[in-house]
């Protein structure tokens, strides 16, 4: 593994045309490489965002001919970097329509790919702020991929607010946990920060957090405030809520270690049972198993 990451993370306000995210991606590659970054990191829906359903799903394709995708693969390739999509919305071959991202090397070719687990349904001042399910399939892997940097792990967005994915993450091995996002106002005013402070102190690792930022062609406003966090819960870079940014920053691999070292939180979990007391006086137990030997949970 190689002592230190050189990331240079990307801030944007993407919008409902494909050309013009491309155009943006390979504007950031371009800086990426000029600052001899290792990775390039995007944030969610950076290939397409699109609010109309009708209007976006006329433009899905399936991964292989997905233009922002293979400019991905297309400007790795060109410079040499590791590139992370961020994601953007694909066509299952079975239908489904997936939120996805995918991990490139800097041969081209694709290392890893994700679908967003968590999709966001929820209600905010007591209406519902959105329906991603309506939209997309969850996905069902959790995924990690081994790298010159070590295990990356993948998530998207809403995911960040379920913590056991990311100890999972960390039981595996991760060194850097990804989670691009295009978080509200609203939700990102409140818990932005804390959620993502919270996953890189809990894990000892570096959390890669690429935001949308501002007003979309499609209507939406998006939180911005792209961050990266130490694996000691330092706030290492903020993009601002303002406007479109990129930052490049070289990460110390090693403060993984040292964090792990110094608080070994991922070894001290111990095994337990949950014992519920009733009103009536009676009681319920259930186990609750976690086999740190393995990495496993159970």
């Amino acid at each position: 593994m190689t002592d230190t990451l050189r990331v240079s993370m990307v801030q944007m306000t993407s919008t409902n045309s494909h050309s013009d995210n491309v155009r943006s991606l390979r504007q950031a590659a371009q800086q990426a490489a000029d600052q001899n970054a290792d990775m390039l990191a995007l944030p969610e829906a950076a290939g397409l965002m699109d609010r109309d359903k009708d209007h976006a799903r006329a433009q899905i394709t399936g991964e292989g001919g997905d233009p922002y995708i293979t400019a991905c693969r297309e400007e790795a390739a060109r410079h040499g970097i590791w590139v992370h999509s961020g994601s953007c919305p694909v066509k299952a071959p079975d239908g489904r329509y997936l939120n996805h991202t995918v991990l490139v090397a800097p041969s081209g070719d694709i290392v890893a790919r994700y679908d967003k687990i968590h999709l966001f349904d929820v209600f905010l001042d007591g209406r519902r702020a959105t329906g991603e399910s309506d939209r997309y399939a969850p996905g069902s892997e959790a995924v990690v991929a081994d790298t010159p940097f070590g295990p990356m792990a993948l998530s998207i967005c809403y995911d960040l607010r379920f913590p056991h994915l990311y100890r999972d993450y960390a039981l595996a091995g991760s060194t850097v946990m990804f989670i691009p996002s295009a978080f509200t106002v609203p939700t990102g005013r409140a818990h932005w920060e804390v959620l993502l402070r919270a996953r890189a102190i809990e894990n000892g690792a570096y959390v890669i957090a690429a935001a949308q930022v501002g007003h979309h062609a499609d209507g939406r406003v998006t939180w911005g405030h792209s961050l990266i966090v130490s694996p000691w819960g330092d706030v290492l870079a903020d993009l601002g809520g303002d406007a479109p940014g990129q930052i490049t920053l070289d990460l110390p691999l090693g403060d993984v270690v040292a964090a792990r070292r110094q608080i070994p939180n991922l070894q001290n979990a111990r095994d337990y049972t949950f014992r519920h007391l009733k009103g009536d006086g009676t009681h319920t137990t259930s186990p609750q198993h976690q086999d740190t030997s393995t990495g496993a949970m159970t």
